[in-house]
């Protein structure tokens, strides 16, 4: 599972419990069944737990948490994700400054 799917799954459970997997899917930017299969790797591996609601009309719907373990977990995820995320922001800087330094001497420039 890619580190930024886990990321987004585990934040997501964390801030909103109720949430649905097309809800997940979306925020991830991944299909529907990737984030059941992501999620049931999750349970697995023992991170989150999920529940059928009880008197829900939607019999599909589920309640998820993070377990202690689950928790400890996000923490670790998201120190690599902001990490990354860091990474990534330098690299484009760098990028932009190139990009300007090559388009100061073209008169079509609307930067320059």
């Amino acid at each position: 599972m890619q580190e930024s799917i886990r990321y987004h799954i585990l934040k997501q459970i964390q801030e909103n419990p109720e949430i649905t997997q097309r809800e997940l899917a979306r925020v991830a930017g991944v299909s529907l069944g990737k984030i059941n299969y992501c999620l049931r790797a999750l349970v697995d591996k023992g991170l989150i737990k999920a529940e059928r609601f009880r008197k829900n009309p939607h019999k599909g719907r589920y309640l998820y948490a993070l377990t202690p373990k689950g928790l400890e977990e996000k923490s670790r995820v998201t120190s690599r994700f902001l990490r990354k995320k860091i990474e990534e922001y330098e690299a484009l800087k760098e990028e932009i400054k190139q990009l300007r330094e090559e388009s100061e001497g073209d008169p079509e420039s609307e930067l320059g």
